[in-house]
């Protein structure tokens, strides 16, 4: 696949093409194995650091504290360069099922697939001797080991964070696909793709086009991904287009401070509203602030009274975001006691609200 960009490269038009956007798939959970690359091509450049300044920190005193960073540098990071390639059979389709089942298929990837992919890696990038050996089953599982490593120090303690932002966006992404359809969602996923019916253009590092021939899209928002999207090189491989995730605020835009907002609406309440600024379901905003779908609802239901929030029912689920209000109380300057919303903090619904059913 090709990596975000490099610095000095020039971005060219790609463009995926013809049928199959009827049959997009949009992932609601993290693929691990998507959020290794972009972890370790944040590593390779300043590009975005003050988005992740928090995690590159403790990122990297964790590599250190494990006695990581050598290898990170020495193994991974050839092998996963931020730049106009790297193997395809090291972002699997399994991976989407969870990080086992991710390194399992890299584990047991053809040797002539691995072999073909790597000499690419070569003539392209240029890649260290060692790396010829990964055709090879024991290199392999060390290098398995290794990723599985590198997962544990530095992305799975971030869990989640990255699951929470990506259940904001499949809610997002949801509201925009009932309000506007496919154009809608394709339209809106970050500015380097432009949906031009019947053709997705993407700003890239290369002109190529890739044929959908039916099968399908399918879309991996990445919270380690930065500005450039990125898809598989091998055309024979199921379509995949990873973007990043639609980040709202500059680092510079100091919102209402935590203190502030429990001061206004609780500790529940607050958090609450800071989750929705996206988008979640009454299930996915559970899960987020470890409490019962129930407990949820009395809550939501207190926000929307307030005017804060809006929930919209979607068959069997309900999707729950913010009113023009509920977003201003959450932007900078916003001062509480300017203009109170109705919403006590954390205490009994009104007679209303807590006639509201449970979903």
């Amino acid at each position: 696949m090709t990596a975000d960009g490099g610095e000095g490269q020039e971005h060219a038009a790609h463009s995926l093409r013809a049928r199959g956007f009827a049959r997009i798939r949009l992932t609601r959970t993290p693929d691990p194995l998507w959020e290794i690359v972009g972890s370790l091509h944040r590593f390779q450049t300043t590009r975005g650091r003050w988005a992740y300044a928090d995690w590159y920190r403790g990122a990297r005193e964790a590599l250190i504290g494990r006695g990581l960073d050598a290898a990170v540098r020495r193994l991974l990071i050839p092998v996963l360069p931020r730049a106009r390639y790297f193997p395809d059979f090291l972002t699997p389709l399994e991976s989407s099922d969870g990080l086992q089942r991710g390194l399992e298929a890299i584990r047991d990837a053809p040797p002539a697939r691995v072999a073909r992919e790597v000499q690419r890696l070569d003539e392209v990038n240029g890649a260290p001797d060692w790396v010829g050996r990964l055709p090879e089953r024991h290199t392999r599982d060390e290098f398995v080991k290794l990723l599985g490593a590198y997962h544990e120090a530095v992305i799975a303690p971030h869990h989640d964070t990255i699951s929470a932002r990506l259940a904001g966006e499949h809610a997002l992404r949801a509201r925009q696909t009932l309000d506007a359809g496919i154009d809608g969602l394709l339209g809106g996923l970050t500015p380097a793709v432009r949906w031009d019916p019947p053709v997705l253009r993407i700003d890239y590092v290369e002109d190529r086009d890739i044929h959908l021939r039916g099968r399908g899209l399918r879309l991996i928002p990445s919270y380690f991904c930065w500005q450039m999207p990125v898809t598989l090189v091998d055309d024979s491989l199921q379509p995949v287009l990873v973007y990043p995730l639609h980040r709202s605020r500059s680092p510079a835009l100091a919102a209402p401070s935590d203190a502030s907002l429990v001061a206004l609406l609780g500790k529940t309440r607050a958090a609450a509203l800071r989750a929705l600024a996206l988008g979640a379901t009454t299930s996915e905003l559970a899960r987020f602030l470890g409490v019962s779908p129930a407990t949820v609802t009395h809550h939501t239901s207190v926000l929307r009274d307030a005017g804060l929030t809006t929930s919209r029912r979607y068959r069997n689920t309900v999707l729950h975001t913010l009113t023009p209000l509920g977003a201003a109380v959450l932007r900078p300057g916003f001062q509480p006691g300017a203009r109170r919303a109705s919403a006590a903090p954390d205490g009994p619904a009104s007679s209303r609200s807590s006639q509201q059913p449970h979903r």
